[in-house]
């Protein structure tokens, strides 16, 4: 039987870690399969051969991208003659809409089969890529209920694959909390708060420093330990210049550990939004970007709420919120510690907000999403073995 080649592009952490677990499932039926592209460590110790790492290609904001616009061209060239060069019979392409959109319609045109798995944002934004994802893309995967729904009203078929956060949770194993405690020398009695800010550069320079002058400011209300949740993957200087406040004791910790310990969280706007939710984490989440980048999204994005903990439990039209959300100048320290502080003085509420984290996360889980991918691909494979083409690739 022929080789079985793959192409991914996961341009982010949060990428690389879902097209692992649909890596991780295809290796069972496809355990000689070739994959080549774009990703990070997840997929590389799965044997995947990567032309770019995420830690080169995780740029975020408007003014952002245009500054690296030269670079991320280079990419795409490459990443383009490697496609040409490898000729794969499937391509996996996994959120990052900026680079694998343009990808796909590349990858139409050479008839390789194109699976999107964790679909662009379309709903919050520009939402005239759907007529160009309609041509381009073979299979979309979509990983929110509601977006089955958004994409039908525009002509266009997803498919539900379940959440993959929700599934990657399900495998963690983690300690109790009063081992926790031990391990860090914390007295049972400390109310614990988690920071987490984020794990691009941007968003650390923007946003810890004001949660820091938040955790000051609450010091000096509770007995309180800050638990900081820091990505693995990012370089921990970037944090340390900005812990210098005295009578703050700082614990450095995973993320997850954050989520499971914490009695209520600064929370940074993204995928941990997802993941706080799915721990039932009392939260407020916070965004700080440039001014620029701003007043170009203030202008473009249609939503009322920006936090996935929000959109899921609310809808994503609704101006109601479960979380609260401190956007832009409101995303100060002094207003952080207001917000935090209140749901610290009132457990009632915290108990609410808790109830309705859970209930959402109930209505995500379902069978396994990196499985359902995995199976779709497996379905190209076999077409191609059945049928079989000589394809003529060409820029």
């Amino acid at each position: 039987m022929k080789q079985k080649k793959l192409f991914v592009l996961a341009g982010e952490v949060s990428g690389d870690l879902h097209a692992s677990g649909v890596l991780d499932a295809l290796r069972n039926q496809y355990p000689d399969l070739d994959v080549f592209g774009t990703g990070g460590v997840k997929l590389r110790s799965l044997g995947a051969r990567l032309l770019y790492d995420t830690d080169d290609l995780s740029v975020m904001g408007f003014v952002e991208v245009l500054r690296q616009a030269f670079f991320l061209r280079k990419v795409i060239g490459d990443l383009k003659d490697s496609v040409l060069r490898e000729k794969p019979d499937v391509a996996l392409l996994v959120d990052y809409p900026a680079m694998n959109l343009h990808m796909a319609r590349f990858l139409k045109r050479n008839a390789i089969p194109v699976v999107y798995y964790i679909s662009p944002k379309v709903w919050a934004w520009k939402e005239g890529r759907v007529m160009k994802m309609k041509r381009s893309i073979d299979r979309l995967l979509v990983i929110f209920n509601f977006e089955v729904e958004f994409f039908a009203r525009h002509g266009m078929v997803a498919e539900y694959a379940g959440n993959p956060v929700v599934e990657e949770l399900l495998h963690l194993d983690m300690q109790p909390r009063r081992q926790f405690l031990r391990r860090h020398a914390i007295n049972d009695g400390s109310l614990l708060i988690g920071l987490l800010p984020g794990s691009r550069k941007q968003e650390i320079s923007l946003i810890y420093p004001e949660m820091l002058e938040a955790a000051r400011l609450l010091g000096e209300r509770y007995d309180a330990v800050f638990l900081v949740g820091k990505a693995s993957h990012v370089n921990h200087a970037l944090f340390e210049a900005y812990e210098r406040i005295p009578g703050v004791r700082l614990i450095e910790c995973s993320a997850y550990e954050v989520m499971q310990y914490a009695d209520t969280a600064l929370v940074t706007s993204g995928t941990a939004t997802l993941e706080a939710l799915c721990f039932g984490l009392p939260m407020v989440v916070v965004y700080r970007t440039g001014w620029l980048n701003y007043v170009i999204g203030k202008r473009i994005v249609k939503l009322h709420n920006i936090s996935l903990a929000n959109i899921i439990t609310k809808g994503l039209l609704s101006d109601e919120q479960t979380v609260p959300e401190l956007i832009q100048h409101e995303a100060s320290g002094e207003r952080m510690c207001r917000e935090v502080s209140f749901l610290i003085d009132n457990p009632l509420r915290r108990e609410e907000m808790r109830a309705a984290l859970l209930d959402a996360r109930a209505q995500l889980a379902s069978s396994s999403p990196s499985q359902k991918a995995a199976s779709v691909i497996s379905h190209y494979f076999e077409l191609e073995q059945t049928h079989g083409t000589d394809r003529q690739l060409s820029c």
